[in-house]
């Protein structure tokens, strides 16, 4: 059975077409994706994320686990620093991405995808053995806004009453008992903050009030972060796509003394993967969708596509594949077939 968030009754109340999603039943859009889309990338939109996962890792050997677990490197991170990276299977294939904060010494707070949530916590257990830590699950506890787009900071401070101008991209602070950083999915400036159940539903309701920030679902939220080549689990990253095969090897720190996957990568990157991930515009304004065959000039299937949409902001039907090494160079001309599966 669908989780429902803490916000669950606005947004019903609001008009929102519900649909499931990661085992929630979320808002997909309130007015249309459209008019949600450009209010993020001109002015200002919030998104309820509060079906993402929170786990806690504390205790003597915090950092060295997250390091064992975590495809980035971590050591020495300053106290709010914010790390996206990946979780590993043993041969390179993706547990999930996710980010990394540093909250104190030997304090970690890791922000997991919703869909992944009891698969993630179970492997992090699994991996355990032989380190004095606290793996504290907290999702049940926290409710989670993303407020994004060019006014985010102003709308944050002086709406939510929430300083945040100091905070650099990527780092967090701890303001009473709310965590807030300068994050997002969207492309856009913005910021994720995470509290209470009872906070995040007074925080929204002054957003929504202030008429400065506008209701967006996930709809728009898949089209903003496709616009800017950010990877969805399950679309860009699964069991069978490791970070190598989706182009973010940047974010797998191989010269780390060790973490779990690290020795596949560090073969994929010797030898070459058999696959990997390309953008493709087409010439016309057809759609290409999830799953849709990508086949060379002669007719033969060599990927597929893993996300496709006429992105609103150029105006261009594009996707993301993933096609044989062979069709991943640049310019290569491809077609993805569509009006058959359409």
């Amino acid at each position: 059975m669908e989780k429902k968030t803490c916000l669950y009754d606005r947004h019903v109340a609001l008009g929102a077409l519900m649909s499931p999603f990661g085992g929630f039943i979320m808002p997909i859009q309130y007015s249309n994706i459209t008019d949600e889309h450009n209010a993020v990338r001109q002015h200002c939109g919030v998104f309820d994320v509060s079906h993402m996962g929170e786990v806690r890792i504390t205790g003597p050997d915090a950092e060295c686990y997250v390091q064992h677990i975590f495809t980035n490197d971590v050591a020495g991170a300053p106290v709010g620093q914010i790390y996206y990276g990946m979780m590993l299977y043993p041969n390179g294939g993706t547990v999930d991405d996710l980010l990394v904060y540093k909250m104190g010494e030997n304090d970690f707070f890791l922000v997991i995808n919703a869909a992944n949530i009891d698969k993630d916590v179970a492997w992090m257990k699994e991996h355990t053995a032989g380190f004095d830590i606290k793996l504290d699950h907290q999702s049940d506890f926290y409710g989670q806004l993303a407020v994004q787009g060019p006014e985010a900071e102003a709308v944050v401070e002086e709406v939510l009453g929430i300083p945040c101008s100091e905070l650099k991209f990527y780092t967090a602070k701890v303001v009473g008992d709310i965590i807030v950083s300068r994050t997002g999915y969207t492309g856009e400036d913005g910021f994720e903050i995470y509290g209470s159940h009872e906070f995040t539903q007074q925080s929204w309701d002054k957003l929504i009030q202030s008429g400065r920030c506008k209701p967006c679902g996930l709809g728009c939220r898949d089209t903003l972060r496709f616009e800017v080549g950010l990877p969805l689990y399950g679309d860009e990253l699964s069991a069978d796509i490791s970070p190598v095969m989706a182009g973010l090897s940047m974010f797998c720190k191989l010269d780390k003394p060790e973490f779990i996957g690290k020795e596949a990568l560090v073969e994929q990157k010797a030898n070459g993967v058999a696959q990997k991930l390309v953008g493709i515009e087409l010439a016309d304004k057809a759609i290409p969708r999830h799953g849709y065959p990508v086949l060379n000039m002669e007719g033969e299937q060599v990927g597929e596509v893993t996300t496709g949409y006429h992105c609103l902001s150029v105006d261009k039907s594009v996707c993301m594949a993933l096609v044989k090494t062979d069709y991943a160079k640049l310019d290569t001309p491809l077609q993805v077939q569509i009006r058959k599966y359409g």
